[in-house]
């Protein structure tokens, strides 16, 4: 067998690859729903009010950020609401923030939201609705087996009033429609845990240009729009919102089962489609957003934590990763620049395929499609993240995590 016919092989398996994948994305996209459509400016279907919604805002050391958080939280135009915020075991103002929102609420003060422009509310929104109850919980200590966000959303979650359960991050940022209509969609649809896709706040190139490069992995990697088929095993989770019904978060063991999970929004995804019950995802625009990462090199810091636990902390398959990310993502580039002649077609194929997904995600992100040009140097980023994310992981013996160390031992024994 000659080079020519194994590089054409080596490219057409790229190529298929690709291309296979935008194709399946072509088709299974659409059926992803939209809930910042007019369609979904709506109330929940249901005769005897809106159900409850408990949001859970677990958060460490989150001064700079929590004010703004949960005055947006006290904006929504939902009825039938409580927030729950966990200052879990916070060495800076978070708790005292949260104490400040919580008296200003109870007094009737007129809390100050900052948005960047005026929001449309649904017309029959009750323009000066709040939640019957803001309630702050401060822990002081974190008992052994926990990992402190889990346990700070199982505390939470025990003393919940909500038919549903929202889980969130204290960074993330909600416009006032957003839980009416996720309740009305999830209602609509009998769903029985919704995940809303985040509209993602990139100020940098070097943040463009990684989360380019993640959401193309995802959608490579990942079919969310299987999550919604009982028969497949596609599962999602993600921690800016992740809602489930109470009667489901109980029947899947709640957090408790979770406990040591780092990778806890996608795991909880996965207990509740393995246990049979209906899983949805959303997309939503800008309904809730967050600005996940400084610049390039802190979504590499940000990822050296989870990257490993992806893998389940097995060096193995963290090797085995590797090989795949450099083929998949460098293949076709080296391909073009190094083949020669009617070799080059497949590779060609491949880089054009990786194109159009840049294409539409960009219509998601708001990332140019010429960040393409890019995805050499975001690949190589993201298998030095992954090594990274390996070697921390080995050499600590565990991770670090807001200041608290967790055994590697004890997250691998407490994986699902």
């Amino acid at each position: 067998m000659t080079w020519h016919i194994v590089n054409w092989i080596v490219g057409s398996i790229l190529a298929l690859a690709w291309f296979s994948r935008i194709v399946e994305a072509a088709f299974g996209m659409p059926r992803i729903a939209d809930i910042a459509l007019p369609e979904w400016d709506r109330r929940p279907p249901a005769s005897d009010g809106e159900p409850r919604v408990t949001i859970i805002v677990p958060a460490r050391n989150e001064e700079e950020h929590i004010r703004e958080t949960l005055t947006r939280l006290m904006a929504l135009d939902y009825s039938n609401y409580e927030i729950m915020a966990v200052n879990d075991r916070s060495t800076d103002r978070t708790g005292q923030i949260m104490d400040e929102v919580a008296t200003e609420s109870s007094c009737g003060a007129d809390i100050p939201v900052r948005v960047s422009a005026a929001p449309t509310l649904h017309a029959g929104a009750d323009r000066n609705v709040r939640p019957t109850r803001l309630k702050v919980i401060h822990i002081a200590d974190l008992p052994t087996g926990w990992l402190g966000k889990t346990h700070a959303m199982w505390t939470a979650a025990q003393q919940a009033t909500g038919d549903w359960l929202l889980f969130t991050d204290a960074d993330v940022l909600f416009k006032p429609d957003s839980l009416r209509r996720a309740v009305a969609y999830a209602e609509t649809e009998k769903a029985d845990h919704v995940v809303l896709f985040p509209r993602m706040i990139m100020k940098r190139p070097g943040e463009r240009m990684m989360i380019a490069f993640f959401q193309a992995l995802f959608v490579f990697g990942h079919r969310p729009w299987k999550v919604a088929d009982p028969e497949a095993r596609d599962h999602m989770g993600v921690g800016a919102f992740n809602m489930v019904r109470r009667s489901v978060y109980d029947a899947v063991g709640t957090y408790k089962a979770l406990r040591m999970e780092v990778l806890d929004d996608m795991k909880l995804g996965k207990v509740v489609k393995n246990a049979g019950f209906a899983q949805r995802n959303v997309f939503g625009e800008d309904l809730i957003s967050i600005h996940w990462a400084q610049g390039a090199f802190g979504v590499v810091n940000n990822l050296t934590k989870n990257f490993f636990a992806v893998l389940s902390f097995q060096w193995w398959r963290t090797l085995v990763s590797l090989v795949g990310l450099a083929f998949l993502n460098l293949g076709p580039f080296l391909g073009v620049w190094l083949a020669h002649g009617w070799v080059r077609v497949p590779y060609a194929v491949a880089l054009g395929s990786i194109f159009v997904i840049y294409c539409g995600m960009s219509a998601r992100s708001a990332v140019p499609p010429y960040y393409f040009f890019l995805h050499p140097i975001s690949t190589t980023l993201f298998m030095y993240t992954l090594l990274r994310s390996m070697f921390v992981t080995i050499r600590n013996d565990g991770i670090v995590w807001r200041g608290t160390k967790y055994a590697l031992e004890d997250l691998r024994n407490g994986m699902v």
